[in-house]
């Protein structure tokens, strides 16, 4: 498989050590042994913010270093034209519109989520893990 783009829960499951979906979700990654993980500056954002809040930087630097692992992709105008669109479409919210628009943009071949409307909103690409993981 080539790239795949992971949504922000998926992170902070693996980071925080969620006891039910952060070893499945490893377990996902590790079956896939040829794969780029990619992310965006939306997940950065997504997964800081509560160690921000907390004041926590043992926290963030964990998020930090976990961010270094994985490709980064840009997020040009024309993602939130395609965000506008698919929020308009399929009444995605705003990060979630954003998180499909970035990996179809850069032509990923599956977007890996937790999140069962942006699944099936992606006609094929989103992975809902909660339900494939069960």
């Amino acid at each position: 498989m080539g790239v795949i783009y992971l949504d922000a829960c998926l992170l902070i499951y693996l980071v925080e050590a969620h006891p039910d979906f952060g070893p499945r979700v490893r377990a996902a990654m590790e079956q896939i042994v040829d794969a780029n993980f990619a992310i965006s500056p939306l997940v950065k954002m997504e997964c800081l913010v509560a160690p921000l809040k907390r004041g926590d930087p043992v926290l963030q630097r964990n998020y930090e270093s976990l961010f270094l692992r994985f490709r980064s992709l840009s997020v040009p105008e024309t993602v939130f034209l395609q965000a506008a669109s698919l929020r308009a479409r399929f009444g995605l919210k705003s990060p979630d519109a954003l998180h499909l628009a970035c990996a179809q943009h850069h032509g990923c071949d599956a977007l890996w989520t937790h999140d069962s409307r942006l699944a099936s909103a992606s006609h094929g690409l989103a992975r809902d893990l909660s339900v494939d993981l069960t």
